[in-house]
C-alpha cells in the first residue's frame, strides 16, 4: 500500500518516542549483523546504526515511496532493501544477532506464524526487540472498523476490513520461551498524546491505521474522512483531547544452547 512520507513524519516526535524505549533494550555488541524490519524513511535505522559499533545494518521495508527517502541516510555498515516482512525469504540470512523491528509487525498477519518464524532466524546468543501498536481497542480505531462496514463505504471497500493481528502480551511471553530465549521482557505501556481537538487524532490516524482503507475508497476517501471526523469528535468532544496510544515492546536473547 502507498504510505506517505510527509503525513507520518507530521508526528515524527510522538512516533520516535516508543523507538527510544525498545532501543534501550539492546544489547550492545561490537560487529553486529542486524536488520532492522519496517524501517520506513531510515532515519530512525540510521539512529539504530549509530547506536552498534562496527556493525552492518539492513534496512526492509515495502514502500518504495519511503525507501526512496531512506537513500539519504545509505553509508557504509548501512543499507536498504525493498522487502515484505509477510515473505518467508524476506531476511537474506540465516542468522541475525539483532532482529529489530519499531512499528511495523502490527501490518504483519498471523503472528502466530511470523513471530517464531523471525526467531529461528535469531543466531544463538543474539537477541530479538520490536515495538507495535496494541491501540486497537482505542474508539479511534474501532470507528474506521465501524464506518468501514457501513454503506456506502462497503460496497466501496469491496468489504476489506482490517481486523488487528497483535496478541496479548502474555502470547508473546510464550512464543519467546517457546522459541529459547532468555531475559524476556514484554510490556505494555501507554504514550500519552494531547491535541488541541480530536482533529489532531485524525491526522495521527491518517498517517497509520486509515491509510488502507483511503488507498481503497477512491472518490469515497473525502467522505470517509468526513464520516470518521464527525464521528470521532462525538465521542472526544472537547479541547484539549488527551488520545491515549498503547504500544507493545518485547525484547529477548536466544540460549547458546
Amino acid at each position: 500500500m502507498p504510505w506517505n512520507p510527509d503525513q507520518y513524519h507530521k508526528f515524527q516526535a510522538t512516533r520516535s518516542a516508543p523507538f527510544e524505549d525498545v532501543a534501550a533494550l539492546i544489547n550492545v555488541r561490537d560487529k553486529m549483523r542486524v536488520v532492522d524490519l519496517g524501517c520506513g524513511t531510515g532515519e530512525l535505522t540510521a539512529k539504530l546504526a549509530n547506536m552498534l559499533p562496527n556493525s552492518h545494518v539492513l534496512g526492509v521495508d515495502n514502500s518504495s515511496q519511503m525507501l526512496e527517502r531512506a537513500q539519504q541516510y545509505k553509508r557504509r555498515g548501512l543499507d536498504f532493501e525493498l522487502g515484505d516482512i509477510s515473505d518467508e525469504n524476506v531476511l537474506p540470512h540465516s542468522e541475525w544477532d539483532l532482529i529489530f523491528s519499531h512499528a511495523a509487525l502490527h501490518w504483519v498477519e498471523d503472528h502466530r506464524s511470523l513471530i517464531p518464524r523471525l526467531l529461528a532466524k535469531v543466531a544463538p546468543g543474539g537477541q530479538i526487540a520490536v515495538q507495535m501498536p496494541s491501540n486497537y481497542n482505542h474508539i479511534a480505531q474501532r470507528l474506521v472498523l465501524d464506518i468501514a462496514l457501513e454503506e456506502p463505504y462497503r460496497t466501496a471497500l469491496n468489504g476489506y476490513v482490517r481486523y488487528s493481528s497483535v496478541l496479548s502480551i502474555d502470547d508473546y511471553a510464550e512464543m519467546l520461551f517457546a522459541g529459547r530465549f532468555e531475559n524476556i521482557i514484554v510490556f505494555e505501556k501507554i504514550y500519552p498524546q494531547v491535541h488541541e481537538n480530536s482533529d489532531g487524532v485524525v491526522e495521527f490516524t491518517k498517517g497509520s491505521v486509515l491509510v488502507p482503507y483511503l488507498e481503497r475508497l477512491g472518490d469515497q476517501a473525502d467522505a470517509f474522512m468526513n464520516t470518521y471526523r464527525q464521528r470521532l469528535s462525538q465521542h472526544m468532544p472537547g479541547s484539549p483531547v488527551f488520545y491515549s496510544f498503547r504500544r507493545i515492546i518485547f525484547a529477548a536473547t536466544k540460549a547458546l544452547a
